[in-house]
């Protein structure tokens, strides 16, 4: 009797560590098995998408609207392709809106900045549909492109200060072309 009530609780206690496996799971991959919402799909080509991936979100002014669906290659141009599956509830997105990839902090995960343009049909701007393309777009920074930047611009402006006789800043005095008083 002691040992059919000692494998009862350890069942209970199973079933419970798999639920919170699974619940877990589900939070993180950011899935949910009922009530998915209606989206929609649009799609922007990039120059360099960084580490975008697959699942990273779609934000409007930090709020999330949708998901990266899709990332390939453009057969004609050999750009990345993005795809995004946006939450039907914001399916008045004007076409002169830009997409823009960001990071979340210094080192965090990247994701898309969508920057609502205007609506004016007298301009003949309009809202995109499913299957619509944003055209404006502003590829990810790469940080080792804004490393060699600030090399370059601060190498070429020590070097002109060097031409014009004046040391750099971060120079040792003992380098430096000025004459000190000796006493």
């Amino acid at each position: 009797m002691q040992t059919k009530k000692h494998e009862i609780w350890v069942g209970v206690f199973m079933l419970i560590t798999l639920g919170a496996i699974i619940f877990i799971c589900l939070k993180v991959a950011d899935l949910s098995a009922l009530g998915r919402q209606q989206t929609y799909r649009l799609s922007a080509t990039f120059d360099n998408i960084g580490g975008l991936k697959a699942r990273s979100p779609v934000k409007i002014g930090g709020v999330v609207i949708g998901r990266v669906d899709s990332i390939d290659l453009d057969q004609n141009t050999y750009l990345p392709r993005v795809t995004m599956e946006i939450d039907k509830r914001y399916d008045r997105i004007p076409d002169t809106s830009s997409l823009a990839i960001r990071t979340s902090g210094l080192l965090g995960e990247q994701y898309l900045a969508l920057n609502m343009g205007f609506e004016d049909p007298e301009m003949g701007t309009s809202i995109l549909k499913d299957g619509g393309t944003i055209q404006d777009t502003k590829s990810a920074m790469v940080l080792e492109d804004l490393i060699g930047q600030f090399l370059y611009k601060s190498g070429s402006n020590n070097d002109h200060a060097e031409q014009n006789g004046i040391a750099p800043a971060t120079a040792p005095e003992s380098q430096t072309n000025s004459v000190t008083p000796h006493s």
